[in-house]
């Protein structure tokens, strides 16, 4: 059990310690000075996730944590979420005269989330998605001044407590099932295993990770936290938690015996999820409520490989894809709206096309790739979810995915329209460098995954779960 498995995770925890010291003992003008310690902490842990590419999948600390392919690309996806939500911080956050330990919450949340993913044992799962959560809800409410931060921070909690409640409950009935909370002797074990009590185990456990994924019926905070939390943390939370469940949830679901009816329940869920996800963001006037329904029906997508995960080999770079191609365009998009100072309502973008070019062609690329427009990676990794999900003989599920990637064109189109049609209303205020250099970075990565898709998905071909 070599320590060094854990190298980037101890760094992240090691980092948030010492960010928290800093902050208690620091004046309010150096506040800021723990960003930088957050993007070293980050920096450093990336470094070491690289180096632990090369190695074969395997299982440590008595086979608890997972350190093969999927979890190493979910975590260097998470660990670039993180990258860009500090850079976006300092200005945002200067106005606040004691944020050091903020960073330092975004590092505890991002180790939460990366536990999620590497999970390779039931309660190593629990323990990720509660260190996540507890980390998460001060984030949403950081601005407690201010009521609908505080109403999205309150929504955000109490969903939260009640789906980590089902979560507890769920691996609980699985242990008392198999005896045991590590995934390969659950595995074993579940053949044999009571059907009813396994479906309510499953179920628990399904709707507790749907809270981290923004999915039905655990949905209903992401659109609130969109709208109230600070927008940079909105950037982390739309796209890292669900990364981390949507790797964790389909290395569960391998445990399952096939002939379960699990994924006819998912795929249920998926539809569901996508086409209210949808349905929701025609009607929203607000851009970052419009994003957070935008970022709810992205999880139905999302849902469509886990549905198949078991049924086609390639279902798992399928996810991967969509998620990595998700990630990047949903950071540039609230990057930008992080660097316009959190420009909320749909008209205050009218006509920025023509005060701020350079924004608003992130903002649209950005779009496009969510909407799933070729040549950018957003294409790409639709289209992988479609070709394994027919294959694998649930053709209906990608006819209704069919049916909401049109849908969601219009409201996409309906923000560029504004830009770039209507008529600028007084002077745009951006925030300042630190805020133009993330939103171009993440813009400059979405275009090179564009340009390299052939590579990265050469690379995730041959990506497997370790067992």
């Amino acid at each position: 059990m070599p320590v060094g498995d854990l190298l980037p995770e101890l760094i992240l925890l090691v980092g948030a310690v010492i960010i928290v010291l800093f902050a208690a003992f620091s004046s309010h003008d150096r506040q800021a000075w723990a960003a930088g310690l957050a993007l070293v902490a980050l920096a450093l842990a990336t470094g070491f996730s690289v180096m632990q590419w090369s190695r074969a999948p395997m299982l440590s600390f008595s086979g608890v944590w997972a350190l093969d392919g999927p979890a190493i690309a979910a975590k260097w996806l998470m660990l670039f979420s993180g990258a860009v939500t500090v850079s976006l911080s300092p200005q945002w956050m200067r106005s606040d005269r004691r944020h050091g330990e903020y960073y330092a919450l975004i590092l505890f949340a991002l180790l939460g989330m990366i536990m999620m993913a590497s999970a390779n044992d039931s309660m190593q799962l629990v323990v990720g998605v509660l260190l996540s959560s507890t980390a998460s809800y001060p984030l949403v409410a950081y601005h407690r001044g201010w009521a609908p931060a505080l109403e999205a921070g309150m929504k955000y909690f109490l969903i939260g407590a009640l789906t980590n409640a089902l979560l507890v409950i769920g691996v609980v009935v699985l242990f008392g099932l198999v005896g045991d909370t590590d995934y390969a002797r659950t595995a074993e074990a579940l053949v044999d295993a009571d059907p009813f009590a396994l479906t309510i185990a499953t179920a628990c456990i399904v709707l507790g990770l749907s809270f981290k994924l923004a999915a039905f019926p655990a949905h209903a905070w992401m659109p609130d936290v969109a709208q109230g939390a600070p927008a940079p943390v909105v950037a982390l939370l739309s796209v890292a938690p669900k990364i981390g469940a949507a790797v964790a949830l389909a290395r569960f679901v391998l445990l399952l015996p096939v002939d379960q009816a699990w994924p006819a329940i998912v795929a249920l869920i998926a539809a569901v999820t996508m086409t209210l996800g949808n349905l929701a963001a025609l009607r929203q006037s607000d851009v970052r409520r419009l994003l957070g329904w935008s970022s709810v029906s992205q999880s139905g997508y999302a849902l469509m490989a886990v549905v198949v995960i078991g049924a086609h080999p390639q279902a798992l770079r399928a996810l991967l894809a969509f998620l990595a191609a998700y990630a990047l365009a949903n950071l540039a998009a609230f990057a930008v709206i992080t660097h316009l100072r959190g420009r909320t309502a749909l008209d205050d973008y009218r006509g920025l096309a023509r005060a701020q070019p350079i924004v608003t062609a992130v903002l649209i690329v950005a779009l496009l790739s969510l909407v799933g427009i070729p040549p950018l990676v957003g294409f790409f990794g639709k289209f992988l979810l479609f070709e394994v999900t027919i294959a694998a003989g649930y053709g209906w599920l990608a006819v209704v995915a069919a049916i909401n990637t049109l849908v969601s064109l219009f409201y996409y189109l309906r923000v560029i329209a504004v830009t770039m049609f209507k008529a600028p209303e007084g002077e745009v205020h951006v925030l300042g460098i630190w805020s133009w250099l993330a939103m171009l970075a993440s813009v400059v990565v979405l275009l090179v995954a564009s340009l390299g898709v052939e590579w990265g998905l050469g690379l995730m071909a041959s990506l497997r779960f370790a067992l």
